[in-house]
C-alpha cells in the first residue's frame, strides 16, 4: 500500500537536484539558528503543537455535527473542545506546555527504548538483533537522560530535538542532491 505517495524516479531527482540542494541548505541554517538559540527554537514547536490540536479540535468539533445520535455528537464535541483548549494553552503558556510534552516524550522514549530492547532479544539469534538491542538501549537512555532532567530541560530539549531533525533534514536533501548531480 503505497498511500498515493510514490517515490520519486531517479530522473526527477536529477532534473531537480538544484531544488533538492536549495531546500538541504535552507533546512541546514534553519537548524544552525534553531541551535544557537534552543528556548526559542523550543517555544516554535509548543507552537506548531498547539496549532495542530486547534485545527485538531476544529476537525473534531466539525465532524461532531456529522454523525448520528447524541451520544455521539457530545463524545466528538468534547473531544474537539478539549483538543482546542490545549491547543489554546499552548500559546497561552509555552513553558508549561513544554514542560507537559518533554515529560511524555521521555516517557515514550522509555517505553518505547523497553519494548525494542525486548524486540532485539526476540530476534535473537537473527543477524542484526544486536543492532536492535543496542538502538532500544539508546532510545531508553536518551528518555532517561531526558527525565532525569525534567523540568528544567524542558526549556530546550524540544528545540534540540527540532534542530537535530532540521540539520539531519538539511544534510540529507544536500547528500541526494549531489548524488544526483553525479
Amino acid at each position: 500500500m503505497t498511500f498515493g505517495l510514490d517515490a520519486p524516479s531517479v530522473s526527477t531527482v536529477r532534473d531537480k537536484w538544484g531544488w533538492f540542494l536549495a531546500l538541504g541548505i535552507l533546512l541546514l541554517l534553519f537548524g544552525f539558528i534553531a541551535l544557537a538559540n534552543l528556548f526559542v527554537a523550543t517555544v516554535a514547536s509548543v507552537f506548531y503543537i498547539g496549532m495542530m490540536m486547534l485545527v485538531g479540535g476544529i476537525a473534531y468539533l466539525v465532524h461532531a455535527f456529522q454523525v448520528k445520535g447524541w451520544d455521539h455528537i457530545l463524545f466528538w464535541a468534547a473531544s474537539g473542545i478539549l483538543y482546542m483548549i490545549a491547543g489554546l494553552l499552548a500559546f497561552w503558556n509555552p513553558a508549561l506546555t513544554a514542560v507537559i510534552v518533554t515529560f511524555f516524550m521521555a516517557a515514550a522514549l522509555i517505553v518505547a527504548g523497553i519494548f525494542r530492547t525486548w524486540v532485539g532479544f526476540k530476534m535473537q539469534p537473527m543477524r542484526g538483533s544486536g543492532w536492535v538491542i543496542f538502538g532500544g538501549v539508546i532510545t531508553a537512555l536518551a528518555g532517561l537522560v531526558i527525565a532525569l532532567g525534567w523540568p528544567v530541560n524542558s526549556l530546550w530539549i524540544l528545540g534540540l530535538f527540532l534542530a537535530i531533525d532540521l540539520t539531519m533534514q538539511g544534510w540529507a536533501l544536500i547528500a541526494v542532491a549531489l548524488a544526483a548531480k553525479g
